[in-house]
């Protein structure tokens, strides 16, 4: 009976003794299917030789050809064994190299810092990106670097689908995840950032629809996002999408969200002020996308990687030049992230260098790529910063928020720059 499994409490196979692989239809380079580089036999017997501590991908130190003990200053090794049969239909268990040293979690180095704890020696992939996401969520990062004074940033585009309200979410998460306090005024009618952050938005709960219709203050409305210490919400209804008409008929109608959050940050105290406001425009250059140009010093503009998102960028600029000229002096298009970014396709990169080549610095080096768990994440209720801390989404939108504190604010600056069709 073969001996080959016994040491990993698997059955014994029921064969005879000599019994080769090619007998049993697996083919002689049994290993192949793992992925096993093809081995040379080295020793022939009339059985399977048993070597159980030699389990594919495991460390072992190499024991000498002679069969004797391994020498003290032999560096450990991966190996394995793989079975073969010869013509003859002799088995022959061989010691092969296993596939390339996979790189474990104690390699990560985030800023200088490499893993620590427990995780640190995990080996596998699995534990390595367990390690990322504890290491990302446990704050063991420096703190982002809090501004001077609130700074009130306005997520707009109006093309829809180009990441306005994921990069919303996602940044606040991340900069909350870092130390700062963070309100996210979700004035999308669509409620998808209060969605993403996990509160509740039906008809009947108090949103941002009181605030710019009914005065309501905005204190009354805010809500702390479970699970994101330091994130706040102002949750938007269905009833917004009437907001646009009803604003038609008020007076100062574009002002409105202003005078409320600006009468809200000033009745903070010190303690709790916000270091950044993010609020979440719907896909459109109506009333409620003018009232948040109004309310907001910074126009923070995601750009999806292809080209139908340029052709409506040079409207949105078009606005945002009207609205300093009459209603905001100070509004000022301080940053511009690249979204849904795919390295692989050739019109990716042309968009990206389009839009370094017309706004220089004002970009943010970072950008996020396509990404499943991003996608994932709203149908629970989460922001990928809490539902997968260790994807590539989260570090990405984790190292733009770390770029958007760093940098600052950019001075205001003409926008007559137009993207145009070549």
């Amino acid at each position: 009976m073969s001996t080959a499994a016994a040491g990993l409490g698997w059955p014994e196979p029921d064969r005879p003794v000599g019994a080769s692989e090619v007998d049993l239809g697996r083919g002689g380079d049994t290993g192949a299917h793992l992925g096993w580089p093809e081995a040379t036999a080295t020793e022939v017997t009339s059985s399977v030789v048993a070597e159980p501590s030699l389990a594919p991908g495991l460390r072992s130190d190499e024991t000498p050809a002679d069969g004797g003990p391994p020498s003290g200053d032999a560096k450990p090794a991966q190996v394995g064994v793989a079975l073969t049969a010869d013509k003859a239909g002799v088995t022959t268990a061989v010691r092969t190299a296993a596939p390339a040293q996979i790189h474990t979690a104690a390699d990560i180095v985030i800023d200088g810092t490499p893993m620590a704890g427990a995780l640190a020696d995990a080996d596998t992939p699995i534990a390595h990106q367990a390690a990322a996401a504890v290491f990302v969520t446990a704050r063991r990062r420096e703190p982002l670097p809090a501004p001077a004074a609130t700074r009130v940033m306005v997520v707009a585009n109006q093309k829809g689908g180009v990441g306005k309200t994921t990069t919303t979410v996602n940044v606040g998460a991340a900069m909350a995840f870092n130390g700062l306090r963070v309100l996210v005024i979700d004035l999308d009618p669509q409620g998808n950032a209060s969605t993403a952050l996990g509160i509740d938005h039906h008809a009947d709960i108090p949103s941002v629809y009181d605030v710019v219709v009914d005065e309501t203050p905005v204190a009354d409305v805010v809500v702390p996002v479970d699970g994101v210490d330091g994130l706040y919400c102002v949750p938007a209804t269905i009833d917004l999408a009437g907001a646009e008409i009803e604003l038609v008929s008020l007076v100062a109608r574009e002002s409105r969200l202003r005078k409320a959050l600006t009468a809200h940050l000033a009745a903070l105290p010190e303690d709790e002020a916000y270091d950044y406001v993010l609020i979440d425009c719907p896909p459109s250059l109506g009333l409620l996308t003018v009232n948040a140009l109004v309310g907001g010093d910074e126009v923070f503009i995601p750009i999806q990687c292809e080209y139908y998102a340029l052709e409506g960028l040079s409207q949105l600029l078009k606005n945002i030049d009207l609205v300093r000229a009459h209603l905001n002096p100070s509004l000022a298009v301080s940053t511009i992230l690249l979204t849904m970014y795919d390295g692989r396709t050739r019109l990716a990169a042309q968009v990206a260098d389009e839009v370094r080549s017309h706004f220089g610095d004002t970009v943010l080096r970072t950008t996020i790529p396509r990404s499943v768990r991003i996608s994932e994440a709203p149908s629970y209720g989460q922001t990928v910063m809490t539902y997968d801390p260790g994807s590539s989404g989260a570090l990405s939108y984790l190292e733009a928020a770390r770029e958007m504190a760093e940098r600052g604010a950019k001075p205001a600056e003409p926008l007559t720059e137009q993207i145009t069709k070549e």
